[in-house]
């Protein structure tokens, strides 16, 4: 009896609070229409672990039209290597593009896949190309992922040079973060390589083959975290220089000079950002510092996007503006449209207007507004002569009823509000893991496109009891004191809660409940104001969200009980 299960997508929110107990091998290449998955570099090339030998099982006798499951129908084999194959399939109950790995079901990684995929697939990050169904039927077993006809490969991205800079930085710390969130699930890639990684036609980087891709091969490693965090060194390596960082060419790039050694990308090409360069390094080499500044070397995904969070922000280039083509005089603007032309050797009399209200009329009509304005002239001026008098008797009518009174007062002056500069920011986690701490720094980034986001939850708006609050901690680099504080909100909804507390440091020493509150407010749109119920100077600001509303699925996390801060601005 043929056996068949199926895991299905978004099985599980992103909240992060127990890790995924499957521990797969990892992932498989997927879902570029223009650019199927290459097989012809060798991992060892790429940096990551051996690959186990086995026994040669050849592929099914499939082919296009073939239907599995009578629903999804095979159209292109884009890879088949080592007794698997890999297509571009439709699913013709839901009408969209699928890819689907197959291999016999007595293959020797046959297991290790499916568990792979299952693990995959229970991540639900939107940040991965996701694992739609993992089936065991009729002496196969083939997994269904999502297909990106939108999206390019960094290969194809390379091809014509290096990224951009602000292309670069966006592409590691996406990578970096959306690594981070999987091995703290224990998932680990393995096969992390130029074809793995995409681009949106929206700007989002996306990684395929979590799980799967390197338990096709027969991947392993003992050290995972470590593995995957040199592949991201090397993807970013290769987005400065258009270089691989190792002898070997790979991925359509030619890799570094035999015998010099692994050298810094700014050595390589002229012009590389200075940051990155040290980032790449910090990921790559093993002996733990760089030449440059002898950081330690990042181990972990998690170690590479707290070095990414210490760095400055990288600003998107400025828009380049297309000038106006130069002010050309036509002749209806120079004044002759609509006159016939003059004939050649004919001499054009042109006939000059008379100057107006030269006649009698006009003179006379001149002479009429000319009295008028100065009719009005007068009566103007005696209005105005006589409202001052009228204001003087009234002042002195004032002076002689006031008290002599020295404690009377005139009225409340509003006090002016002055602007602070925030110096530092660090996310503070009160209980279970971190929301974004590579994010923290678009907070107070001037741009209002960029944020700081909490994890999706499943019930709400109170966080509690999953976490007592997720917030950050504000340095103002000094003690000031705080009037009011404006909140930029990326998600309208019933209803989400700030409160604002002054705390001892940007890792504070005590908990929320000993900390001094500022302020609270509630809101259920984009922006919220916390104004101080108390007078007090602090250093380091604690801006504590404890609810949050229910906000539908958008390019980055599914639907949920989730919010994000785009700009955070105190007054004193």
């Amino acid at each position: 009896m043929a056996e068949r299960s199926t895991a299905a997508v978004d099985v599980a929110d992103n909240s992060g609070d127990e890790p995924l107990t499957a521990k797969a091998d990892q992932a498989t290449a997927d879902g570029v229409a223009q650019n199927p998955e290459r097989d012809t570099e060798s991992d060892k090339a790429q940096g990551s672990g051996g690959i186990e030998e086995t026994e040669k099982v050849s592929p099914p006798e499939l082919h296009s039209g073939h239907k599995l499951a009578r629903r999804y129908r095979l159209e292109e084999c884009v890879t088949r290597l080592d007794g698997f194959s890999s297509w571009r399939a439709v699913d013709e109950k839901l009408r969209r593009a699928v890819g689907v790995h197959i291999l016999p079901a007595d293959h020797a990684r046959a297991r290790s896949v499916l568990a792979a995929a299952r693990s995959s697939a229970l991540l639900g990050d939107p940040r991965f190309v996701q694992v739609l169904d993992a089936v065991e039927e009729n002496d196969l077993v083939y997994v269904v992922h999502e297909w990106l006809p939108d999206a390019t490969e960094l290969t194809a991205l390379l091809a014509p040079g290096p990224l951009e800079v602000h292309d670069a930085y966006q592409m590691v710390s996406q990578i970096a973060s959306a690594m981070a969130a999987a091995h703290r699930e224990g998932l680990a890639h393995l096969r992390l390589n130029p074809n793995a990684v995409l681009r949106t036609s929206s700007g989002q980087w996306r990684i395929r083959g979590l799980a799967v891709n390197a338990a096709l091969r027969g991947i392993s490693s003992d050290t995972p975290q470590r593995t995957d965090t040199e592949a991201i060194g090397a993807l970013l390596y290769a987005a400065l220089t258009q270089r691989w960082p190792y002898e070997s060419d790979a991925y359509g790039l030619s890799g570094l000079p035999k015998g010099v050694g692994l050298i810094a990308p700014d050595q390589v090409r002229a012009g590389v950002h200075r940051g990155l360069s040290e980032l790449a390094m910090r990921a790559l080499v093993n002996d733990g510092a760089t030449a440059s500044r002898h950081e330690a070397a990042c181990t972990t995904p998690e170690e590479l996007v707290r070095a990414i969070g210490e760095m400055p922000r990288i600003r998107p280039p400025e828009p380049v503006f297309t000038a106006p083509p130069e002010y050309q005089r036509t002749t209806y603007q120079q004044g002759t449209y609509g006159r016939p032309s003059s004939h050649p050797g004919a001499t054009q009399v042109l006939q000059t207007p008379p100057p107006p209200l030269q006649s009698r009329t006009g003179k006379a009509l001149k002479w009429a507004v000319s009295a008028l304005l100065i009719a009005a002239l007068g009566l103007g001026s005696w209005q105005l002569a006589d409202a001052l008098m009228d204001q003087g008797n009234k002042s002195e009518d004032t002076k002689q009823t006031q008290t002599t009174d020295g404690n009377d007062k005139t009225g409340d002056k509003t006090k002016p509000t002055t602007p602070i500069t925030i110096q530092g920011a660090k996310e503070y986690v009160a209980s279970g893991d971190a929301q974004a701490p590579g994010d923290v720094a678009k907070t107070y980034d001037g741009d209002s496109t960029t944020y700081w986001r909490t994890k999706r939850y499943n019930s709400g708006p109170k966080l509690a009891p999953y976490k007592p609050g997720v917030g950050i901690v504000y340095d103002l680099g000094s003690a000031k004191t705080i009037s009011a504080a404006s909140i930029g909100l990326r998600y309208t909804g019933n209803h989400t809660t700030i409160h604002l507390y002054a705390t001892d440091s940007l890792t504070p020493s005590t908990e929320v409940d000993g900390m001094t509150e500022i302020g609270t407010a509630t809101t259920s749109g984009t922006s919220l104001t916390v104004k101080a119920t108390k007078s007090l100077k602090t250093q380091y600001v604690l801006l504590w969200i404890t609810d949050v509303p229910s906000a539908p699925s958008d390019g980055y996390s599914g639907a949920g009980y989730k919010q994000a801060i785009t700009d955070v601005k105190f007054t004193g």
